[in-house]
């Protein structure tokens, strides 16, 4: 079991900037992918980025490449996702989770997090 516990929202204006932050715990961490999905009010989730176990490897969303990035400390088992010129769009539960592969596609992240409110006003 990987248990993930995601930190950082709140609430933005359009244009500002905010870190998300996934701390994990339980099996080694570096033996996962670590992704950041979202799930906008009245919409699908959708996947936002996910980084490589050992963190060389990042892919993106084109909603939000060059705006968001992903990183990790490993020695602190932890994952940020960076999110620069917030958009009213981009508000939604962010959630991270684990995967065994690096991937975009949601089936194989079998660990989750709660999620974290990220709301930005225009």
């Amino acid at each position: 079991q990987v248990q993930l516990v995601e930190s950082g929202g709140g609430l933005v204006q359009a244009g500002d900037s905010l870190r998300l932050s996934c701390a994990a715990s339980g099996r080694t961490f570096t033996n996962y992918a670590m992704g950041w999905f979202r799930q906008g009010p009245g919409k699908e989730r959708e996947f936002v980025g996910t980084i490589s176990g050992w963190g060389p490897t990042t892919y993106f969303a084109d909603s939000v490449k060059g705006r968001f990035t992903i990183s990790r400390d490993n020695a602190k088992n932890t994952v940020y996702l960076q999110m620069n010129s917030l958009e009213p769009e981009d508000t939604a539960v962010y959630y991270c989770a684990a995967s065994p592969i690096l991937t975009s596609q949601a089936a194989p992240y079998h660990f989750w997090g709660q999620g974290t409110q990220v709301t930005v006003s225009s």
